[in-house]
């Protein structure tokens, strides 16, 4: 199921879209359900990789200047070019400010990256979603779109934030047992929410999607190239500060990528609808343009590195 991410990730959009009646009813649960989410990922995080990688936080901070500075503005520049509409400008400054997604810790794997440095950025991450999210928004967007910064820092909390602490506690306090007992139960039931919760969002926004607007198109390629340019400022960011390896490849695959799920909650609960229409869209794209990217940058490394070990 994890390998079929890039397939039933669309597949929940286009449910959604097509039948919003049926999953319009799963709003109300949709907190509840990102949040089993957040907690079986997070279960298989560990407190002591992420006291070893903190040690060293020169990437981190390199991909915090990366992915929540360089990033957002990037964005904003970008589309106050191309459009008009603030609400929608300030969709793609939501989606850019994001927290790296779960399911970066698949590729980096994929790829061989360092595992220890990516469990510690999902961790950091989501830790500080509910400050980095609406402050890195309110300062970009200001007084140009109505959002509550309060109750967007509230629901990151109970979302992401509060399964993730309790996730890595019962990890700790089980000494790794649980998530072996749980896990193979738990992340098919996990995965089964994560379609559930993109179906409901999408049913929110289904009445404004007409694949025969133009808007729709031009949305979708921004959305895409700004994607595109996520992986390259932080692969260009890693070559700058002279990362390893092993850690430029998490860098890359963690910067590039973002919890859309999270931030279309976050969108269709607090902004204008046309504000979902950016992460709703890059749903559709994320997980292929990750699949391309790490193997423009990092796949023949990763390759002539496993070679070279079996040697």
């Amino acid at each position: 199921m994890e390998h079929l991410i890039p397939v039933t990730t669309p597949l929940a959009i286009v449910l959604g879209i097509l039948l919003p009646s049926v999953f319009i009813h799963m709003r109300p649960y949709v907190p509840w359900l990102f949040g089993v989410m957040t907690f079986s990922g997070a279960l298989k995080l560990r407190a002591a990789e992420f006291g070893e990688t903190i040690r060293r936080p020169s990437p981190i901070l390199l991909y915090f200047v990366s992915s929540h500075l360089l990033m957002p503005v990037a964005a904003i520049l970008v589309t106050s070019l191309v459009f008009t509409d603030q609400d929608l400008i300030a969709g793609f400054v939501l989606l850019f400010s994001g927290p790296t997604a779960v399911s970066g810790f698949i590729w980096v794997s994929i790829f061989k990256g360092d595992k220890a440095l990516c469990l510690t950025l999902i961790l950091l991450d989501t830790i500080l979603a509910p400050l980095v999210v609406p402050g890195t928004v309110s300062i970009l967007m200001g007084t140009k779109t109505t959002m509550d910064m309060s109750g967007i820092a509230i629901s990151l909390l109970f979302m992401v934030v509060v399964p993730t602490i309790i996730g890595v506690i019962l990890n700790e306090a089980s000494r790794q047992r649980l998530p072996v007992m749980v896990s193979p139960y738990l992340d098919p039931g996990a995965k089964v929410c994560l379609m559930l919760v993109i179906a409901a969002n999408a049913a929110a926004v289904a009445p404004g999607v007409r694949l025969d607007d133009p808007l729709i198109w031009k949305t979708a390629l921004v959305v895409i190239l700004l994607t595109i340019a996520g992986f390259s400022i932080v692969k260009l960011v890693s070559v700058i500060g002279k990362c390893r390896a092993e850690k430029g490849i998490t860098m890359i695959i963690s910067g590039g990528l973002r919890n859309n799920s999270a931030v279309m909650t976050i969108a269709v609960t607090f902004f204008p609808e046309a504000a979902a229409l950016p992460t709703l869209l890059s749903i559709v794209f994320q997980q292929t343009i990750a699949a391309l990217m790490g193997r423009l940058f990092v796949g023949r490394k990763s390759e002539e590195r496993k070679v070279k070990n079996e040697k």
